[in-house]
C-alpha cells in the first residue's frame, strides 16, 4: 500500500498543477482534462490493488472539487483503471511512447463518457459540443506534452521510495 500512497501523492500534484493551469485558462474559456494521465501509470505498472487504491483516492480528490455528483470521477477512474489493467499485457509497458498512447486513448474515452453523462443537464446540449471538442483537442495536446515528464516523475518517486518498501510487480 506504500506504492499506492506514493503514486497518489504524484496524482495530487498533477491535480494541483492542472487546476492552476485551468485557472489561468479560464479567461479563454478553456478547460484541460487529464483523467487518462491519472490512471495510466497505475494501471500499467502497479499491481491491481495498489493502482486501484491510488486511482480511487485521486478520483475522490477530483470529485471533492467538481460540480458533479460525488463519485462520478471515482467511478469513471476506477472503471478506466480496470479496463487498462486488463489490457496491459498487450502493451509494451516499459516504453514511454506506448504509455503516452494509452494515456491519450484513456483520456479520450474518459472525456467522452464524462461529457455524455453530464451534457443532459445543459439547456441546449447541442450548442456545447463545439466547445467540448475544442477542450478535448487542447487536453490531448497538453497530455501528450506533459505525459513523458509525469511518467518519469512517477517512476523516479517509486525508485526514491526504495525497493525495500514493496517492490514493483
Amino acid at each position: 500500500m506504500f506504492r499506492a500512497l506514493v503514486i497518489f501523492l504524484t496524482l495530487a500534484l498533477l491535480w494541483a498543477l492542472v487546476a492552476q493551469v485551468n485557472h489561468e485558462l479560464a479567461d479563454y474559456h478553456l478547460y484541460l482534462f487529464t483523467g487518462g494521465l491519472t490512471i495510466t501509470y497505475a494501471a500499467l505498472v502497479l499491481p491491481q490493488r495498489d493502482g486501484l487504491a491510488a486511482v480511487v483516492l485521486a478520483g475522490l480528490l477530483a470529485d471533492a472539487n467538481s460540480p458533479v455528483a460525488f463519485g462520478t470521477h471515482t467511478l469513471l477512474f476506477a472503471a478506466a483503471h480496470t479496463i487498462t489493467f486488463n489490457a496491459r499485457d498487450r502493451v509494451p509497458r516499459d516504453e514511454t511512447m506506448a504509455r503516452v498512447i494509452v494515456a491519450l486513448l484513456a483520456n479520450l474515452a474518459l472525456f467522452l463518457v464524462f461529457s455524455f453523462t453530464q451534457i443532459g443537464r445543459l439547456p441546449s446540449p447541442a450548442s456545447a459540443w463545439p466547445r467540448l471538442i475544442f477542450d478535448l483537442i487542447c487536453s490531448q495536446v497538453f497530455l501528450a506534452l506533459v505525459a513523458p515528464w509525469f511518467f518519469a516523475l512517477q517512476a523516479r518517486v517509486i525508485a526514491l521510495a526504495g525497493p525495500g518498501r514493496d517492490s514493483l510487480a
